[in-house]
């Protein structure tokens, strides 16, 4: 059977003819088709650039063999990037130094290191007391490589937090963002003095969980934020941050059964300690409020023990011959007693997550708080005013 082989003339009407339809069409459509993991998306349109791009102009015939491929990268680094570099330029250095007695009875110098970041452009520099401790001279080096001499301006009563002083101006500041916004999961940077010896190192990950509770040494730490961002020894009292480049912590333990970090790092969080800071910058030093009262945080061992009704909240109670009530304090002057039980501040509940010290952070002296207790297994409300802690 003959076949009658179709002329250019005939190509090109039929072409004009398809152009002409896909002229009409005003609308988009995709079609699209999963085969092996291929995704083909065909889109159809009216525009002359788009046209123009598949081989579909006004003098030639339709090209349907020609293929446009784009790429469209999203740098998933470039939030952490720009966190960096807005965060950097407020982190210091610290090291430390103090006289000590060798195993010989020599007298010798003995050195430690640590973290800070800038929050007055005039050279207030929040760490961790712990950085501090024991110190006699203390040196910052800046970002930029600058060496000042630093003195302890405040230490604070309740937090591992310790505010220093270098005489210079003009200094960059960071950011202090909101933690109690933090969600589990969450990435975070952690930037500081790693191991004493690498400035400014950076480490990523995420918040692990929240309200944590952490025993380090004699001294017990609560609420604090818990991280897999790798936390060395000399990154301690250096910034936790958010992908806005905004502080959320202060990186201050690790757990680890070797000394060196295997992802579960810990950082107190940074609306714990606002209050604090607002202080020193008011008055130069850290005024917290008190209530005035002795207590012990319940759990359910010592429910058990004392054959409590609860098994959360705060025993007012004596301590080392020490009164449970302080006279002439605010809890007094309120009408607490000894064998009261606090379960809640504000409505905030008091447990092992929560404790009571924990929460007294957010508050300053003269504010009136409401407090719910338990008097012989009864509930009630007591207003009291929280007076300066001396």
């Amino acid at each position: 059977m003959s076949q009658t082989p179709v002329s250019n003339d005939a190509v090109a009407a039929l072409s004009r003819q398809f152009k002409q339809k896909l002229n009409q069409l005003t609308s988009l459509a995709l079609i699209g088709g999963v085969v092996g993991g291929l995704i083909i998306v065909l889109v159809v349109t009216s525009s002359s650039r788009i046209r123009k791009t598949l081989g579909i102009d006004e003098s030639s015939p339709l090209n349907l063999t020609r293929t446009i491929e784009q790429r469209y990268v999203v740098e998933e680094s470039s939030g952490f990037i720009q966190a960096v570099k807005r965060v950097s330029p407020t982190v210091v250095s610290i090291t430390t130094e103090e006289t000590g007695i060798d195993f010989f009875g020599r007298t010798v110098q003995r050195s430690g290191a640590g973290t800070g970041f800038i929050l007055t452009s005039d050279g207030l520099i929040a760490t961790n007391k712990h950085v501090v401790e024991g110190g006699e001279k203390f040196k910052v080096v800046l970002a930029d490589g600058k060496s000042y001499d630093a003195t302890v301006k405040a230490r604070d009563p309740y937090a591992d937090l310790a505010i220093l002083k270098i005489e210079a101006t003009g200094l960059p500041v960071i950011e202090l963002g909101d933690s109690e916004s933090l969600e589990v999961g969450q990435w975070v940077l952690a930037i500081g003095n790693a191991l004493g010896e690498f400035n400014n190192s950076v480490s990523v990950g995420v918040v692990s969980g929240k309200n944590r509770l952490l025993e380090a040494g004699t001294a017990e730490l609560s609420g604090l934020i818990q991280t897999d961002a790798t936390i060395n020894p000399g990154n301690s009292g250096g910034p936790l941050v958010n992908i806005k480049g905004q502080v959320v912590g202060i990186s201050t333990a690790i757990a680890s059964p070797t000394g060196s970090s295997v992802g579960v790092g810990f950082a107190i969080p940074v609306n714990s300690i606002k209050k604090a800071i607002d202080s020193v910058r008011k008055t130069g030093k850290i005024i917290r409020p008190r209530l005035g009262l002795r207590y012990l945080l319940i759990n359910q061992a010592i429910e058990e023990a004392l054959s409590l009704p609860i098994d959360r909240g705060a025993l007012i109670r004596a301590s080392e011959n020490q009164p449970g009530i302080v006279p002439g304090g605010p809890a007094e002057k309120a009408g607490l007693k000894e064998g009261d039980i606090i379960l809640e501040m504000n409505k905030d509940r008091i447990d092992e997550q929560r404790p009571l010290a924990s929460l007294l952070t957010e508050y300053s002296p003269g504010d009136e708080v409401t407090l719910l207790i338990l008097r012989d297994k009864a509930r009630q409300e007591i207003k009291l005013t929280l007076e300066a802690l001396e």
